[in-house]
């Protein structure tokens, strides 16, 4: 049997402290799903061509852009983090952008053509790129996934507002991580929510990024430093 063709993906957990507990941001895939049917999960999805070629107007440091590089086949780097900014904007409308004050290109694509009319670029200030995970073989699909940690006090956008969000994931909604553990998710969800909710408390770069290497071999836990 040929083996399934892994993706490069991104994905985002946005952290919320305007309340007494910090949230997330999640949401429910379809049951109609090809890939994890009914679970809830944070905002993302596969790295499309076009995000390499978009400019990102304020970057993470270069700690966790050499961290990206790093057994990675994308090039330039700084695409996994468009990438996720994107599927933001396209899974709940939300924003995270910075002004621009000059002419630019539109991109030949429209959620970026939408994107940009908003009279805003993409912007991943801050973004922390935590963890790291293949999904296993013999599924019917298979991502390489960098999560990233990000500050919902840097979206542009209002922050209850996802009238703009396609239909791809659904019951969108801010929730602490112990309302979070309660909901139906994939085991790595569970992991990665663990692992972000240490980092709420502490705004520092990890000291290395855990990467969960499936292979048809077995499954390995590395280290990216």
């Amino acid at each position: 049997m040929q083996e399934t063709e892994i993706r490069d993906a991104s994905s985002v957990i946005i952290v919320r402290e305007d309340g007494p507990v910090p949230k997330v941001l999640m949401g429910q895939r379809g049951k109609a799903a090809a890939f994890m049917p009914n679970k809830f999960v944070f905002p993302g999805g596969a790295v499309d061509p076009i995000d390499a070629d978009i400019k990102l107007l304020s970057q993470p440091n270069e700690i966790c852009l050499n961290r990206l590089k790093e057994h990675s086949n994308i090039n330039p780097s700084h695409a996994f983090l468009t990438s996720a900014i994107r599927e933001i904007w396209e899974e709940t409308g939300l924003m995270f952008g910075k002004k621009i004050y000059k002419k630019f290109n539109s991109p030949d694509n429209e959620s970026w053509k939408n994107f940009f009319k908003s009279g805003y670029g993409p912007s991943a200030k801050n973004f922390r790129f935590i963890f790291r995970a293949i999904t296993p073989p013999n599924r019917t699909r298979r991502f390489d996934a960098r999560f990233f940690l990000a500050d919902a006090n840097l979206i542009i956008s209002q922050l209850d507002d996802f009238s703009e969000a396609s239909d791809e994931l659904s019951h969108l909604q801010w929730v602490s991580f112990e309302e979070a553990r309660k909901l139906d998710l994939p085991f790595i969800t569970e992991i990665v929510l663990a692992e972000a909710e240490a980092l709420t408390l502490n705004s520092s770069l990890p000291d290395s990024v855990p990467f969960f290497n499936n292979n048809q071999k077995g499954s390995e836990i590395l280290r990216i430093y």
